[in-house]
């Protein structure tokens, strides 16, 4: 089975699972190029994700998209999901039990791409892969996890709360370009 039908496979598991959390919510599956060498991870859809059943939509969405632009990578080459499929009420944060639900979804999701590099995006999904890391030190360096290269980067919505904050993602996706090619050549 291709990468495309099997993550369509997939995202009809999770839509059909009325045991998951958050079932009030719309699923935000993910989106994008499934033979990408950047997969992003956020945490959690938000209101704009979930009304448009799209990840990362919003003011986060558009920050992240200029970004890549501006280091020569489009929307389109990458895939972008989220740790938790459904938006937690109010924006808060994704439970414990909300992350672990989810969780077996995400590493098939990841399996079926088999991405270069997973881009993590806040502190959640960072602390999903590097559960000792803190986000302001680790943001930026690569990690092995297993079989796959870990890059956390700052959060959108976190960069564009500060400017210092906002100094460090932008500079973290101008290495990312270079953090694809180490992990290229150490896979080989």
């Amino acid at each position: 089975m291709d990468k495309c039908k099997a993550l369509k496979k997939l995202e009809e598991e999770i839509e059909n699972n009325k045991g998951l959390p958050l079932l009030e919510a719309n699923l935000v599956f993910g989106e994008g190029n499934a033979d990408c060498k950047i997969l992003f991870i956020g945490e959690a859809p938000g209101k704009k994700e979930d009304e448009l059943r799209r990840p990362f939509v919003g003011r986060s969405g558009k920050l992240l998209e200029k970004t890549l632009c501006g280091i020569g990578i489009s929307r389109d080459d990458v895939y972008i999901t989220n740790i938790i499929k459904r938006r937690p009420p109010e924006n808060r944060d994704p439970s414990k039990s909300e992350i672990t639900a989810y969780t077996p979804y995400l590493i098939r999701q990841i399996d079926i791409i088999k991405p270069t590099v997973i881009a993590t995006l806040g502190r959640f999904s960072m602390n999903y892969f590097l559960p000792d890391a803190t986000i302001s030190i680790d943001q930026g360096h690569v990690f092995k996890v297993g079989e796959y290269f870990v890059y956390p980067i700052y959060h959108p919505a976190a960069a564009m709360r500060n400017k210092k904050t906002m100094a460090e993602f932008k500079n973290s996706f101008k290495k990312l370009q270079l953090a694809i090619k180490k992990c290229e050549g150490l896979n080989k």
